[in-house]
């Protein structure tokens, strides 16, 4: 089994199994980068070589399955967001401070772009595509006259909140510690983003993601930046609907997190809660504050928890700490 390995200087040591994986800044933030370019490429490319009006299925699917894919490739390495919507609900839920939020945004962005100048250039190719930015406006958000359906400003921004509410949603509850079922996020919000996008396509190919939004945008006709105000406005108030209700239960809910979660996407959070100032500390410096506020063991003595056959402190506590939620006691 080969182990990890980081793309920045200041990764802590990898264990050999991989359990204590703590990949950098840098190394998140690249493939928060590959990731939203994949999504980019599948979101778009698919429906701009298709007829999306007549036949949406394909294209909703694809950018699904690519959701999907890009989760299991890199979701272990940055918890998987590559949308800011997500990235804000993960923030507004406690799970990453704002400076690397901050970050993801601006990686994202940086991807989304590559990616849609990719499907440009390959567009300009295509003899029988004279005007590229036409055709880029056939996949772009829109509202009003740029809307398949003719959907007014109002209602669009009312589906971009609703959708991308509920992909938050799907997303936070599917990758919580306590969630026994973390293995299967990125089927679950995979399959989440791709009904979401059967429904979003007609209404103005709402995209539930302000990095699309503005990817598509920026190569398409001058309409497309005037309007995209409303892909970044909605997603975010959705996802910050989505993050305080997520917070809400963390802090309401008690008992003690289920331990049966798998190593693939609650790997991912573990790292995103090291993101806390309290995480930085190791667990024998942990187990030895726990001995010295029970009367136990001196900060210079070794833990009891370190005796042949006691049983051993345990290990990840501010992480579960971190997933009941920053006032959960």
């Amino acid at each position: 089994m080969t182990t990890p390995v980081s793309l920045s200087t200041t990764d802590a040591e990898p264990h050999p199994d991989g359990a204590g994986f703590r990949p950098g800044l840098l190394s998140r933030l690249a493939a928060e980068a590959f990731g939203a370019l994949f999504l980019v490429v599948a979101g778009l490319g698919v429906p701009l070589f298709t007829l999306p009006q007549s036949n949406p299925l394909p294209a909703a699917l694809a950018a699904g399955l690519a959701v999907t894919a890009a989760m299991l490739a890199f979701a272990y390495v940055s918890g998987g967001h590559f949308n800011p919507a997500i990235t804000l609900g993960n923030l507004v839920a406690g799970r990453i401070r704002s400076g690397h939020a901050a970050a993801y945004v601006g990686a994202q962005l940086v991807g989304a772009a590559a990616g849609a100048l990719a499907l440009f250039g390959v567009l300009r190719t295509i003899p029988n595509i004279p005007d590229t930015r036409a055709a880029f406006d056939t996949v772009t958000a829109g509202f009003g006259e740029h809307s398949v359906i003719q959907a007014s400003m109002a209602g669009v921004l009312l589906a971009e909140v609703l959708g991308a509410a509920l992909l938050v949603a799907v997303f936070l509850g599917t990758t919580a510690r306590r969630n026994i079922h973390a293995a299967a996020a990125p089927f679950a919000v995979g399959l989440a983003m791709a009904v979401l996008l059967q429904f979003g396509q007609a209404v103005g190919n709402a995209p539930f993601n302000p990095a699309r939004a503005t990817a598509s945008a920026l190569f398409s006709n001058s309409w497309a930046l005037g309007q995209l105000w409303l892909f970044w406005v909605a997603p975010l108030v959705g996802a910050a609907i989505a993050g305080l209700v997520f917070r809400g239960f963390s802090d309401t809910t008690g008992g003690t997190p289920a331990t049966g979660t798998a190593a693939g996407t609650a790997g991912s959070d573990e790292d995103l809660a090291r993101d806390f100032d309290d995480a930085a500390d190791s667990d024998e410096e942990a187990a030895a504050r726990r001995a010295e506020a029970a009367g136990g063991t001196s900060g210079s003595e070794k833990p009891a928890t370190d005796k042949p056959g006691s049983r051993p402190a345990p290990a990840g506590d501010d992480v579960r700490d971190f997933f009941d939620g920053p006032g959960h006691k």
